[in-house]
C-alpha cells in the first residue's frame, strides 16, 4: 500500500517521466577524469587556490569549496569578505561538471560562467574584475603562463574563468563502492546498503536524484507537498526567471559524497544525514519514514563517496611592486 501511494504521489508531482526513471537504473557510473590540457589544468588549479583574487587577499575559491572537505566549507552558509555571511549553503564543487547549470538557482550556465561570480560578489571575494586582472598582469610568472596557453588572448576574464573551469572539470570522484556495485561487484555493498538502495528507489528518491552525479539534472520545488520551513532568504529560480511558480525551486543537489558535504539543504539547516533523508521524504512526498528505513537509505548514500581528488597544492608566484595591495576587512 505504501509503495502504491508513493507511486501515485510521484506521478502527480513529477509526471510519467519520473516513473520511467524509477523503473530504469537511475544512477550511472562516474568515470575518472581524462586530462587533455595539463598546463591549463595546472594554471586553473593555481587560480582556484589564489587568494589575491579577493579584495582582502585572504579568500580563494577553495575557501568555500574546500577540496579537503568534500568541496564544501562545512558550515550552514559561507563567510565572505569582511566576515559577511552568505545567503546560501555552498554546494560542492566535486562532480559539478555533471550539473545542468551552476548555483542553486541555476543562474550560471556552466562552470566558466560560475567562476566569474564569486570574485566580484561583494559578499564573497569582493574584488572588481578589472582589479583582479591587474593582480595577475602584475606577476611575470602568470603573464608567461597565460601567454604560453592562450597566446595573444593573454590575461582576461574569459581566460581566467576558462582555466578555473577546466581545472574544476577534473574534480570528479570515481570508484565509489556503489560504482563498483554497478560494475558488477555485488559484494561491494552490505545487505543493509542494498536494502537502502531498494528503499531509495521505492521511495521515489531517484525521481530527482539520478544520473552520474545522482542529482543536478533538474530543478524542483523544496517543499513540494509540505512547506519547508526556514529562515533562509534564498528564493530559488524566481530570482532568475521572475516567475512566481519558481519560488523555492532549486537545482537538485548531487548526492555523490553526501556524507562529506554536511550541513544539508540550501539553508544548511540539517547536519545529520539520516535526519535529512526523513525531512526530504516528509516535505517532498508527505510520507514519513521510520528511523530504520531512513537509516538504511543513509547507509546506502554513504556508498556514493568516491575517490577524492588527490591535489598537490600549487606554489603560487610572488607579487611584485606593481601588484595591487589587499584591503583588510573593514575597509
Amino acid at each position: 500500500m505504501k509503495t502504491t501511494l508513493i507511486a501515485i504521489t510521484v506521478a502527480a508531482a513529477f509526471g510519467a517521466s519520473a516513473l520511467c526513471a524509477l523503473a530504469a537504473e537511475p544512477i550511472q557510473i562516474i568515470e575518472p577524469a581524462v586530462i587533455t590540457e595539463p598546463a591549463k589544468v595546472e594554471l586553473g588549479k593555481k587560480l582556484f587556490f589564489e587568494p589575491r583574487l579577493s579584495k582582502s587577499g585572504f579568500l580563494s575559491c577553495n575557501s568555500c569549496h574546500n577540496l579537503s572537505l568534500g568541496g564544501v566549507d562545512a558550515i550552514p552558509t559561507s563567510i565572505g569578505h569582511d566576515w559577511q555571511e552568505g545567503p546560501i549553503n555552498a554546494p560542492t564543487v566535486l562532480n559539478a561538471k555533471y550539473m545542468l547549470a551552476q548555483f542553486w538557482d541555476g543562474r550560471a550556465a556552466d562552470l566558466q560562467e560560475q567562476a566569474a561570480g564569486p570574485i566580484e560578489n561583494p559578499k564573497e571575494m569582493a574584488m572588481e574584475h578589472h582589479i583582479a586582472l591587474k593582480v595577475l598582469e602584475s606577476i611575470p610568472q602568470y603573464q608567461a603562463e597565460f601567454k604560453a596557453i592562450y597566446g595573444e588572448q593573454g590575461i582576461s576574464l574569459s581566460t581566467v574563468t576558462d582555466a578555473i573551469a577546466v581545472f574544476e572539470e577534473t574534480l570528479v570522484t570515481p570508484n565509489s563502492r556503489f560504482d563498483q556495485y554497478l560494475a558488477g561487484d555485488h559484494d561491494a555493498l552490505s545487505a543493509e546498503e542494498k536494502a537502502g538502495y531498494a528503499l531509495f528507489k521505492a521511495n521515489a528518491c531517484s525521481a530527482c536524484h539520478n544520473g552520474p552525479a545522482v542529482g543536478g539534472t533538474s530543478y524542483q520545488k523544496m517543499g513540494l507537498v509540505q512547506p519547508f520551513v526556514t529562515d533562509n532568504p534564498a528564493q530559488g529560480r524566481i530570482d532568475v526567471t521572475g516567475k512566481e511558480s519558481d519560488r523555492n525551486v532549486f537545482k537538485v543537489p548531487t548526492l555523490r559524497n553526501i556524507e562529506l558535504t554536511y550541513p544539508y539543504f540550501h539553508d544548511g539547516s540539517v547536519w545529520d544525514l539520516t535526519e535529512a533523508v526523513k525531512v526530504m521524504q516528509q516535505v517532498q512526498l508527505g510520507l514519513p519514514l521510520s528511523d530504520e528505513e531512513a537509516g538504511k537509505i543513509a547507509a546506502f548514500l554513504k556508498t556514493l563517496t568516491g575517490e577524492q581528488p588527490q591535489i598537490t597544492l600549487p606554489i603560487l608566484p610572488p607579487s611584485t611592486a606593481e601588484t595591487p595591495r589587499p584591503q583588510p576587512f573593514g575597509q
